[in-house]
């Protein structure tokens, strides 16, 4: 399965993948791999294929094939709907497996694996129900003119997917593309991409023709690369940083297609007075602790009313106190984060804070007997936290949170929108009035009025503004992402 072989290394197994192009398993070109290690202790338990541009003209030109002369380019909307949830049940029947994989190639608690994989078959099913319910427009014209609209698959879609959730953002991004009859090539990031192979091997299972889903592993710089500036390439789908996130547009620009870019965010969650707080801040500190806060939509920023802000201060104190980060299977409040180079990173957003002189309120612990190897922060909240810091401007993207004192509405939704990015927020007031005031005037892509994050959102339009990026996933509007509008003009007399 997956396309892997096992080797023997210090003792352990560890397995090689392969990438997958035009419905087989097949080594790379270069014949080099990239070593995967697990966060949790820091050693290489598998390796992957280190695709390069020769890889990724096998699969653009089997995903063309495919869509133009192959089995899946004459599959009807209904047909293709019934394997993407044909994919869906598979995945849930082998969710468990999935779950422990995606657990040890990323470091996330046990817990958020296992609901990152009911989140992952719900993209299958729910763009499986869809798949058939696209329709074109007729449109009222002039006498003798019939005009109808019809929307087409853009053709073939490359797909470059982060490491934080790669099960879950393999459903997100492909499930809509193949749903709408495009034929799709997948670059995943190297450090963690092991569910999104497994899963391809299930979509054989399925019943995806040869071509349709194609899997290229490798280094950004060379395969991803590859894939965002191929000339053949009819539309690009991305997730990761603004840096980027940048030189893909600027690719899609070079072939003149479009591209849909999820580039992370520093999401305001604002508490005013009258917020009922025993159902809000169980609910923030979730949002800023699930998969250690590696999470483009992490509530990263806790702006709170100044009435409350030291009663808000000491509840987040104590329950940051408790929080522990350890090894995956403890299934504890925080796993190692990707790497150690990510830790690295997010302790010196630590580190500078307190050298500006920014009160660190409360740590967590790392859990007694983790592995030196590992890839661990304890979870740090800093307040009052300047608005003009980095700490409070910068994604950290880690489980650091900035807590910030506002004075009225008005002052909440200057301090909300005080940064490039504008990607989700949420509002906590019992005022509903103010909860639509606000919810229209914070620049953001999504906001939950009373509630932060819904269980994968898997059918809610989610995407960014600024600095965030632009296009819509999720949702029946990701679907309309992924076609073009032909407008025919039947001039009968």
């Amino acid at each position: 399965m997956a396309g892997r072989t096992s080797a023997e290394r210090a003792g352990n197994s560890v397995e090689t993948y392969s990438n997958f192009i035009d419905g087989e398993w097949r080594e790379p070109q270069g014949g080099e791999t990239v070593d995967v290690m697990s966060p949790s202790d820091g050693q290489v338990f598998a390796k992957i294929a280190r695709g390069n541009a020769k890889d990724i003209d096998q699969a653009v030109a089997a995903a063309r094939n495919a869509f133009e002369e192959g089995d899946w380019g004459r599959l009807s909307a209904v047909e293709r709907g019934r394997i993407l949830m044909k994919l869906g049940e598979l995945i849930t029947q082998n969710a468990e497996d999935l779950a422990q994989l995606e657990a040890r190639d990323t470091g996330k608690p046990m817990s958020q694996a296992r609901a990152d994989m009911v989140a992952a078959a719900r993209y299958f099913e729910y763009y499986g129900s869809a798949a058939d319910k696209v329709h074109g427009d007729t449109i009222p014209f002039m006498q003798g003119y019939s005009v109808t609209t019809i929307p087409e698959p853009h053709g073939v879609t490359g797909h470059v997917i982060p490491w934080n959730y790669p099960a879950q953002m393999f459903g997100r991004t492909l499930a809509p593309a193949l749903a709408m009859g495009n034929a799709t090539v997948l670059k995943p990031a190297e450090e963690a991409c092991l569910t999104p192979l497994r899963i391809t091997a299930l979509a054989q299972e399925a019943g995806f023709p040869a071509g349709a889903i194609n899997v290229v592993t490798g280094l950004g710089e060379e395969a991803g690369a590859a894939l965002s500036g191929h000339g053949d390439i009819n539309f690009l789908a991305f997730t990761g940083s603004p840096e980027v996130g940048t030189l893909i547009q600027k690719a899609a620009a070079e072939n003149y297609i479009g591209c849909v870019l999820e580039l992370g965010g520093k999401s305001p969650q604002i508490i005013f007075a009258d917020a009922d707080l025993e159902a809000a801040l169980p609910v923030v500190l979730n949002a800023i602790v699930q998969n250690g806060g590696q999470t483009c939509s992490a509530g990263s920023r806790v702006l709170v009313e100044q009435s409350i802000f030291d009663d808000v201060v000491d509840t987040l104190k104590d329950r940051f106190s408790g929080l522990t980060a350890g090894p995956h299977d403890t299934d504890l409040n925080c796993g190692g984060l990707i790497s150690a180079g990510q830790a690295k990173r997010v302790i010196g957003f630590i580190e500078r804070a307190e050298q500006a002189g920014i009160p660190l309120l409360a740590r967590g612990k790392i859990a007694a007997g983790a592995p030196e190897g590992g890839h661990y922060v304890a979870p740090a909240l800093f307040g009052p936290v300047p608005e003009n810091s980095e700490m409070g401007r910068e994604e950290v993207f880690g489980p650091v949170l900035s807590v910030l004192p506002f004075k009225d509405e008005d002052d909440a939704v200057r301090l909300a929108n005080d940064t490039d990015y504008g990607l989700v927020a949420g509002v906590w007031t019992s005022d509903a009035g103010r909860l639509m005031r606000v919810g229209k005037r914070v620049k953001c892509g999504q906001i939950f009025l009373n509630g932060y994050g819904a269980g994968g959102g898997i059918e809610l339009p989610f995407g960014g503004v600024r600095k965030s990026g632009h296009g819509r996933e999720k949702g029946f509007e990701a679907m309309l992402e992924f076609c073009a509008t032909k407008t025919l003009v039947h001039n009968h007399g």
